[in-house]
């Protein structure tokens, strides 16, 4: 198992930015794609973003296509989100995942070996 720990949540006005961070550690990260998830009140864990093990190849909800971006440093064992142009619609908790499997994407809870803890994101109007 990967253990992830995230930081860098918080509170923006609508059209802001946030940069979330996730750092690893356990299994060699470096094997594992990773990707975020996130949850808002009363609604289901849905897919935000992925990046591959290589970090070569990217999957993004359409919702969040040009706005986000997701990258890996593999030596710091780190992953991070990149979010622009924030909507108040996008208040959730996110949570960095890492994939069950070396060569599977993350683009669903079932494909998910590891979690973060969470970390809220409030976007206000």
């Amino acid at each position: 198992q990967v253990q992830l720990v995230e930081s860098g949540g918080g509170l923006v006005q609508a059209g802001g930015s946030l940069r979330l961070s996730c750092a690893a550690s356990g299994r060699t990260f470096s094997n594992y794609a990773v990707g975020w998830f996130r949850q808002a009140p009363g609604k289901e864990r849905e897919f935000v973003i992925a990046l591959s093990w290589s970090g070569g190849f990217t999957s993004s909800a359409d919702s969040v296509k040009g706005r986000f971006t997701i990258s890996r440093d593999n030596a710091k064992n780190t992953v991070y989100l990149q979010m622009n142009s924030l909507k108040p619609e996008e208040t959730a908790v996110y949570y960095c995942a890492a994939s069950r499997a070396t060569l599977e994407i993350p683009r669903s809870p079932a494909t998910v070996g590891s979690w973060g803890q969470g970390n809220q994101v409030t976007v206000s109007s």
